[in-house]
């Protein structure tokens, strides 16, 4: 398995023989040379959106298009883009599981706002979700944009995930402090890699509030284009 951060809230997971771009941010992502962009992509066979706001799902619609891959997503906003933008879709909601060909991603509960920009104003987008991310024996638990939630508690015991990537940036998600009392709590991860942060000045610039507060944890600060591989 090899997870890739491309910057931001954004991943390449390569996992049981499928590559997943997760909330796949490229235009305007201050953290990803635009030469870089094309590797970044590279054999992604689907795209896995958590929710609508730009710097998750700006380019979800373009990038399925050009790679000729399906949007995976909550299901009121894929049935819009499969309807209106000629793309392939697959929607479901919390609590359903999708087998994608040897990995199965479960839609989970997350607590955000997803939300796109219209000549209208805000629209609704569906609704913001996170996903556990089976396969190769693991499970990943990719939080998308969230603050704790006492679900949390439920996801560890069911799902079990023993690879977290979660928003750890503050002010828009939790912070590094939320993430550590979240993975104590409720998780039993051996690996642990923050999302979300770095991007901009108002965010958290470094993981070392959460390296220090779980030393039992191989908690990984990711490095752009630099692949993980567990």
């Amino acid at each position: 398995m090899k997870i890739t951060w491309l910057g931001h809230g954004s991943f390449r997971i390569e996992i049981g023989g499928k590559v997943l771009l997760l909330d796949p941010w490229l235009t305007g992502n201050p953290v990803l040379a635009e030469d870089q962009h094309e590797a970044a992509v590279t054999g992604a066979t689907h795209i896995l959106l958590t929710h609508a706001h730009f710097d998750h799902a700006a380019d979800a619609i373009n990038l399925s298009r050009r790679l000729g891959v399906p949007v995976v997503g909550q299901f009121d906003l894929m049935g819009v883009w499969g309807e209106t933008e000629g793309i392939e879709t697959i929607g479901f909601n919390k609590g359903g599981t999708v087998d994608l060909g040897g990995v199965k991603v479960s839609m989970v509960l997350a607590q955000h706002s997803s939300t796109f920009t219209t000549p209208d104003g805000l629209k609704a987008a569906g609704s913001e979700v996170g996903y556990m991310i089976a396969g190769e024996g693991h499970v990943i638990y990719a939080s998308g944009d969230t603050d704790i939630m006492a679900d949390m508690d439920w996801f560890g015991d069911f799902y079990k995930p023993d690879i977290g990537i979660l928003c750890a940036g503050g002010h828009f998600t939790m912070d590094m402090a939320k993430v550590a009392y979240a993975a104590g709590r409720y998780f039993n991860f051996k690996t642990l890699i923050p999302a979300h942060y770095k991007t901009f000045p108002i965010l958290e610039q470094s993981a070392q509030p959460l390296i220090d507060a779980l030393p039992d944890v191989q908690v990984i600060e990711p490095k752009v284009m630099t692949a993980i591989e567990i």
